[in-house]
């Protein structure tokens, strides 16, 4: 069966489906190796995205649907890549972890509290673990194919946390994230002038939105509480002379660019544990390396999709 006749024939399928419960006309946005992406798909991402960050219902429609359209993208180029490894529908167990994350960002208590959050959007907890599936395999795909390249200084980050381990209070910082990405230097100035523009226009959380290419984008670019010793040392002499609601500019991390904003900031008096510092620490490291390589494969794999924008 050619492509043509195929993608009619499921169109036709998919409008019949649709039917008994809705009126909306369905017709397909996407066709990434045959795998059809229609505009109901895209409306429901748009209400995922603005149920785990309600700010980007201050965004115009246009610009909402550019968004959605970009990350169910970027999630089915994902998914299908996956589908060469993994059986998809073995949930991981590390599942409850990730929805307890959500929840807690969104200032619930709890998963049945979540549930009702997400009922109230129109959406359903199993789809949210659909999602989370994806991203985890996903990390997990990239951790093994790229582990042995890994490369974190263990001893000098002993040796920092040590000289540290006295000090009376440990400053922290609550920061957001907007990581973006060029295809060439050119590309470069013009891009850090429409985030600043954004910025401006928007603020840092739609931002982050639209020109993120990080996880943290569905939460407006928020990471959380960091404390400065984890902090490379490049990074924190450009945070630690910020006010709150201030941002960096541009900090090149290799293949991307990092931009960080403070959202707030506190002192806490507390006895550090060496080695769960360290070990916090070298996480950290490894998930920056990590989101590089993440970058890396992702493009790669992109360009030998073939992806029809119909």
């Amino acid at each position: 069966m050619n492509k043509i006749k195929f993608i009619s024939i499921l169109l036709v399928l998919i409008s019949i489906c649709t039917k008994t419960y809705s009126k909306e006309n369905v017709f397909i946005i996407y066709n990434i190796n045959n795998e059809l992406i229609t505009n109901i798909d895209v409306k429901k991402e748009s209400t995922y995205l603005i149920a785990l960050n309600v700010e980007l219902k201050n965004l115009d429609e246009k610009k909402i649907l550019e968004i959605s359209k970009e990350s169910i993208l970027r999630e089915t180029i994902k998914k299908i890549e996956l589908e060469k490894f993994f059986d998809l529908n073995e949930r991981s167990p590390i599942i409850g972890d990730y929805i307890e994350k959500f929840y807690l960002r969104l200032n619930l208590s709890s998963e049945i509290e979540f549930q009702e959050y997400l009922q109230s959007y129109g959406l359903s907890i199993n789809f949210i673990k659909e999602k989370i599936t994806i991203e985890t395999m996903w990390n997990q795909l990239i951790f093994n194919k790229y582990k042995n390249v890994l490369k974190v200084d263990e001893v000098s980050i002993r040796k920092k946390i040590q000289l540290n381990k006295d000090k009376a209070s440990e400053k922290q910082y609550f920061l957001s994230e907007i990581i973006f990405d060029i295809n060439n230097q050119n590309e470069f100035s013009k891009k850090k002038n429409n985030i600043d523009k954004s910025i401006k226009e928007i603020g840092f959380k739609n931002s982050a939105g639209i020109y993120s290419i990080s996880d943290s984008s569905k939460f407006g670019g928020e990471i959380g509480w960091i404390d400065e010793k984890q902090l490379s040392k490049k990074i924190f002499s450009l945070v630690s002379n910020l006010k709150i609601g201030e941002y960096t500019q541009p900090i090149n991390t290799g293949s991307t660019y990092l931009i960080l904003k403070i959202d707030d900031i506190k002192y806490e008096k507390k006895k550090i544990n060496i080695d769960q510092e360290i070990s916090k620490k070298i996480r950290i490291e490894t998930d920056r390396q990590l989101q590089q390589y993440s970058k890396i494969y992702y493009n790669r794999v992109k360009i030998n999709t073939i992806i029809d924008e119909l």
